[in-house]
């Protein structure tokens, strides 16, 4: 599959990841195009970002949902993909998603993330994500194994979808309202590598339990389909 270079945008949430972001950005694919949403970073990353080729979308607005949002917002391709920039994720793994996207296998694919080496996801992130899952499959009948943050699909549909969750809720928030509209939802293996600097979210037990919070409410909230 050749793309052009307005067929897919990647976007990358970003709070302090000027150490990182060098990594994830030289394994961007050729033409594609990366939206670094800077959340408020205070270490240049946003500098790092432009020296890299990358386009700098601002979002003032704390919160992982907010700076997603902010680049689906932002961004003008056909598809579009999100994926960290701490450099736990390659994206160049997002090719064969796109294409199972752009063929029509899948209106959201999903990376389900296998561990490469000691601490690459620690043992509360690792049960919170579970318990999440557990919760996932009786709210929709998934059997999805991880909700994790490497992921394609079509612009327009997941604008669609009026995503409202602005924390920690957000990807969980974009399964449960596409499994609710029918949408074909696929889940790829992709590696997980030991990220640079230290998680905003699951690196603290306090910070995994807090991001269960945040998406057991997008579970019992009514608007969620």
């Amino acid at each position: 599959m050749t793309t052009t270079p307005s067929d897919v945008d990647v976007v990358l949430p970003c709070l302090n990841e000027a150490g990182a972001l060098p990594w994830v950005l030289e394994r961007i694919p050729p033409g594609w195009r990366a939206l670094v949403v800077d959340n408020g970073s205070t270490d240049g990353s946003a500098e790092v970002a432009r020296a890299y080729g990358a386009t700098v979308v601002p979002e003032p607005r704390r919160g992982f949902g907010a700076a997603c949002h902010a680049g689906l917002t932002a961004a003008a391709a056909d598809v579009v993909c999100f994926c960290d920039c701490d450099a736990s994720l390659d994206p160049s793994l997002l090719v064969p998603f796109v294409r199972e996207v752009r063929e029509g296998g899948a209106d959201l694919v999903l990376g389900r993330r296998r561990p490469q080496g000691r601490g690459a996801w620690p043992a509360h992130a690792r049960a919170g994500n579970l318990a999440l899952a557990r919760m996932l499959r009786r709210r929709t009948g998934l059997r999805l194994h991880d909700l994790g943050p490497l992921r394609a699909a079509r612009r327009e549909p997941l604008l669609a979808l009026g995503l409202t969750d602005r924390r920690s809720g957000y990807p969980l928030q974009m399964v449960v309202r596409a499994a609710d509209a029918g949408w074909r939802i696929a889940e790829y293996d992709v590696p997980y590598l030991p990220r640079t600097g230290a998680s905003k979210v699951t690196g603290t037990w306090r910070g995994t339990w807090q991001a269960v919070r945040d998406m057991s409410r997008v579970l019992a909230d009514g608007r969620a389909g």
